[in-house]
């Protein structure tokens, strides 16, 4: 083989990195697989089945938020959104998700179109950000505040 011979090198994109390698380590591993193999289904075009693993994404949080298993996913997101885990604009995405999933999954004679599955992908990031990420670190942000003088001790010395 010639040093110069590509041909059998596996094609990789290094640049623009993919958002679904991006995603942040706090959230579980099996949610990031199923986001990645999500964007792997958008760049192949496959909007369909993007649609449909943003869907089993949202299954996966909800089982990993622990949910009452076994019940309709738009059960399980409302025990998350009655127990404030979600709040109300995350819940309607997450349902606006659940539903294009659906589209995706159940033959139907409307295509899951190019947006719809980029708008999927994103609010599914975002959603995930939220539940895993920005929850954590608010947490964290309040107990340190929580264990620091209070800002009245803190400005009684001027």
């Amino acid at each position: 083989m010639d040093m110069f011979d590509f041909e059998d090198d596996l094609l990789q994109v290094v640049w623009p990195k993919s958002s679904a390698g991006d995603l942040n380590s706090a959230i579980p591993n099996s949610l990031i697989r199923e986001m990645r193999e999500a964007h792997s289904c958008f760049k192949a075009k496959a909007y369909t089945a993007s649609a449909v693993m943003v869907r089993r994404t949202l299954e996966g949080m909800c089982a990993e938020q622990g949910t009452t298993p076994k019940k309709p996913l738009f059960q399980g997101l409302k025990e998350l959104r009655d127990s404030g885990r979600i709040e109300g604009r995350l819940f309607d995405w997450a349902q606006a998700l659940r539903v294009i999933g659906n589209q995706g999954a159940h033959f139907s004679t409307a295509a899951v179109t190019r947006e719809d599955a980029e708008d999927a992908l994103a609010l599914a990031e975002a959603l995930l950000d939220y539940v895993y990420v920005f929850t954590a670190r608010y947490a964290d942000f309040e107990q340190r505040q929580v264990s620091r003088p209070s800002k009245a001790d803190a400005t009684s010395g001027e």
